[in-house]
């Protein structure tokens, strides 16, 4: 079996929902040991079912994307005895995942200025909502409205519309993750922890990349254009073919727009003033698109993209998410549990560093006694005390 990054060391996950447990699915993949620590009632995703679904083990579809690999212990650490298996593991850990409110890590005993003393080595990995001094909760949907990516995800004439997951909470967590293995790397030369810190908002005000920057450096307001670019046409742009299917063409330049244009057997049009570059075609999308979707409509829709993909002229279907997953190039990506049956994931890493062959989500407080007994050295009549007493499971 390969050598993974990782391996050495032990994760305690705090988090729940995604971004913060997407954070120890990175990290299992990519070796780490990440005990997820639950309270008594467990991850509230667990209890997040499609209509299709049949509860099993408390592990729905949304838990099971990005709690693979990971170990469950459950605890109530409103106890002191829960607080005090925490600060175990604490001692031997690595690296720490929360997503508390600020108030709430305080309470619990467990906010970074609280235990940094006591875990000096620790790498204190935190996820909020607006930052440590908002006590605002931080909810994917919220933020989308928030920042500006639901005005931005419609057409212009419909109604503002969600992304279809909760991409906010997927790019913070890919955020904390790069700070987080930054913090290994400067512990590897000082020997010391220190804490890192992702909001929500943050993570979304900074993917909104240039139409950010268009307000900043231009002066301009963007507006929604659905599919549409703002800079650069046609780009994300739909047509339909003599089948009414859809395809998405994303021209990048004069050269290749050219070169789209020939296919379609409409090189003039390139040729004309109006069309030759890039930023008159954006001045003069609303003449241009009805020209190239009249042409576009003659064609058959695998000829089509067929030709388009032989000239290296970037195009595609618009696949369902079930077509997308059958796509030879995803197989990779796939994790398969060697317990479970038939039990599947996609991996956040790249196979060529993490492991795709993790151990199935786990059930809440699988492996509690597991912990407890081999790990802190519990005698069993303390665990089953701490169990009889509702301190654990």
């Amino acid at each position: 079996m390969q050598q993974l990054p990782l391996e050495d060391l032990l994760v305690i996950e705090l988090a729940s929902v995604l971004a913060g447990p997407a954070v120890g699915a990175f990290l299992a993949e990519l070796g780490a040991t990440v005990i997820k620590v639950e309270n008594l009632q467990g991850d509230v995703t667990r209890t997040w079912l499609l209509p299709e679904e049949k509860p099993k083990d408390g592990i729905s579809a949304y838990f099971s994307c990005v709690n693979w690999g990971k170990k469950s212990i459950a605890l109530d650490l409103k106890y002191p005895e829960g607080k005090a298996i925490l600060n175990e593991l604490l001692q031997r850990a690595d690296i720490l995942i929360t997503n508390f409110k600020p108030s709430s890590a305080r309470r619990l005993g467990f906010a970074y200025e609280q235990i940094a003393h006591l875990y000096p080595h620790l790498i204190y990995g935190e996820i909020t909502g607006y930052g440590n001094q908002e006590e605002r909760v931080g909810y994917d949907a919220v933020l989308q409205a928030e920042s500006g990516f639901m005005y931005l995800n419609s057409s212009p004439e419909g109604n503002p519309q969600k992304m279809p997951v909760a991409l906010i909470d997927l790019i913070a967590a890919h955020h904390l993750k790069e700070g987080i293995l930054l913090a290994l790397y400067n512990r590897q030369k000082t020997g010391l922890g220190t804490k890192v810190s992702c909001s929500l908002l943050h993570a979304a005000i900074t993917a909104l990349a240039n139409q950010a920057t268009a307000v900043l450096f231009a002066n301009y307001t963007p507006e929604p254009l659905g599919t549409e670019h703002p800079s650069i046409f046609p780009y994300g742009t739909l047509f339909y073919t003599q089948e009414n299917k859809p395809i998405l063409v994303a021209i990048g330049n004069d050269e290749q727009f050219s070169t789209f244009c020939q296919i379609l057997q409409i090189p003039e049009i390139a040729q004309d003033p109006q069309f030759a570059t890039n930023p008159r075609r954006v001045q003069n999308r609303e003449i241009l698109r009805p020209l190239l979707a009249e042409k576009i409509k003659l064609f058959h829709f695998d000829t089509l993209l067929y030709a388009l993909h032989q000239n290296q002229i970037p195009a595609g279907a618009v696949h369902t998410v079930n077509e997308a997953l059958a796509l030879p190039q995803v197989t990779p990506l796939l994790l398969h549990s060697p317990i479970g049956k038939g039990l599947k994931t996609i991996a956040f890493e790249t196979p060529l560093l993490a492991n795709t062959d993790l151990p199935p989500p786990p059930k809440l407080g699988e492996h509690t006694q597991e912990i407890l007994q081999e790990w802190l050295f519990y005698e069993e009549s303390t665990f089953l005390k701490l169990k009889n007493k509702g301190i654990i499971q």
